[in-house]
């Protein structure tokens, strides 16, 4: 017999228990039908058992439930019972909740997939480790890039290189390297950055591989271009005139009319003619020589000797050796240290050379602007690095040019030799940091070096 409502079904079993219970001890207290009082024991415990099982079915199909989410098994249903409009809420609740936990499921799983595609489909090399080495995310770009089928474990890469586990193992967020290898006898320059990040409760680390080798060799070509281009300029700019002046002294001193060659007969306008020549070439050839001496400085920077000193330090000797020239030219300087303790690892004599080199730049900038002013500030960027900013309102810098300062012999001054900014970007380089420029015509320059 079905119920349709689940209080009427339990007062009928408590009724019923209870008359049980009233018959059974009638029996055994004035019939004394022993026989019967056995089976009407039995009956009260089936009763009872009945009973029990019957309000214990809202904690099973709840147990269900939650046994069913535990294990992500969405599979389930919950059907009606005839129990009453209690039930059917219940039943309607606890389907409501699958169909959401399906939903849900279904949308982690696409938005899974859609970042492996994402990740697979990139042309960045992409891996994601945790600490002990152990590889959970690597995409195609990667074992392109290496020639590897699969990698469980940073480990694997010592049959590229030994250092190279090492070396991704050690990086930390915002690291960037360049790693030399060579796979399948071909070199590559790979470039690296690392990040960190923390999930579920483990720590990983995320790299990404790009091969740069093309367009490193692009701009070294274009390098070599750009300097070839200014050799031959200075060259020829020295070679030409000494040509040109050697034709004349021999056309002046030697007689070609006879088949043997001879002297002429020189008077003294004709003699001042040819010291005033030789002097020219004299001259002309030491500032060729010069000029290669300059160049061969730039390929002459000491190693670094890092030490680790306050920055404040590195403000003091530069203002001490340009005070006067400031105070000629009524330029005001600033200097800022956040924090005011903040040290740094480098090189002092090398950064002091780039420094000045800079100051020596913002000097020459604002000149013949009104209320001339330099400042330099000294800080922490959001990775932890040491950047020291050196600003002017001065003319500022074409944009055009912006590409070229940079570039050896390059200048746009009347006077100097072109060699202080590529000689400063070569220490910075040599310090594993950077220097670059902003600038807006009629507003200002500003050179950052990071560490």
């Amino acid at each position: 017999m079905v119920y349709r409502n689940f209080r009427f079904q339990v007062i009928l079993r408590v009724a019923l228990l209870v008359l049980s219970i009233i018959l059974l001890a009638f029996l055994i207290f004035n019939a004394r039908h022993i026989v019967t009082s056995i089976i009407m024991g039995a009956i009260i415990i089936y009763l009872v058992t009945d009973l029990i099982r019957f309000v214990e079915k809202t904690n099973t199909k709840i147990t269900h439930f939650l046994e069913s989410i535990r294990h992500s098994d969405f599979s389930s249903s919950f059907s009606n019972t005839g129990l009453g409009r209690s039930f059917e809420s219940l039943n309607k609740a606890l389907n409501d909740v699958i169909k959401e936990f399906k939903i849900t499921r279904a949308e982690k799983e696409e938005h899974f997939n859609y970042l492996q595609t994402v990740v697979q489909h990139v042309s960045i090399g992409i891996i994601a480790f945790k600490k002990d080495g152990k590889v959970d995310i690597i995409n195609n770009a990667v074992k392109k890039l290496l020639k590897i089928s699969n990698l469980k474990t940073i480990d694997e890469l010592k049959s590229i290189t030994d250092e190279l586990p090492d070396v991704l193992s050690s990086m930390r967020s915002g690291d960037k390297q360049l790693l030399k290898v060579i796979i399948e006898g071909q070199l590559l320059q790979v470039s690296v950055y690392a990040t960190e990040f923390r999930m579920r409760g483990d720590d990983f680390i995320l790299v990404s591989l790009q091969n740069i080798t093309s367009e490193l060799e692009e701009k070294e070509i274009e390098s070599w271009q750009n300097l070839i281009r200014v050799l031959t300029h200075e060259i020829m700019n020295s070679i030409t005139p000494i040509s040109s002046l050697a034709s004349t002294i021999i056309d002046m001193l030697v007689d070609k009319e006879n088949e043997q060659a001879r002297l002429k007969t020189l008077d003294g306008e004709d003699v001042e003619s040819v010291l005033s020549a030789l002097k020219t070439i004299q001259g002309r050839s030491r500032g060729l020589l010069n000029f290669m001496e300059i160049f061969r400085n730039l390929t002459r920077i000491p190693k670094p000797n890092f030490r680790h000193f306050p920055v404040r330090e590195l403000f003091d000797r530069c203002e001490l050796l340009l005070n006067t020239k400031l105070e000629q030219m009524q330029i005001t300087c600033s200097h800022q240290v956040n924090p005011e303790n903040l040290m740094m690892t480098a090189d002092p004599d090398l950064i002091d050379q780039v420094l000045i080199n800079l100051m020596l730049n913002a000097i020459d900038a604002v000149k013949g602007v009104q209320n001339p002013h330099i400042s330099v500030r000294a800080d922490t960027n959001p990775n932890g690095r040491v950047i020291i900013e050196l600003t002017d309102n001065g003319q500022g810098i074409k944009p055009d040019l912006l590409e070229k300062i940079f570039m050896p012999f390059f200048t746009s001054k009347k006077e100097g030799s072109g060699i202080g900014l590529s000689l400063s970007r070569q220490i910075m380089h040599l310090h594993k940091g950077t220097i670059t420029v902003r600038s807006k015509p009629k507003e200002g320059t500003v050179f950052t070096m990071t560490f």
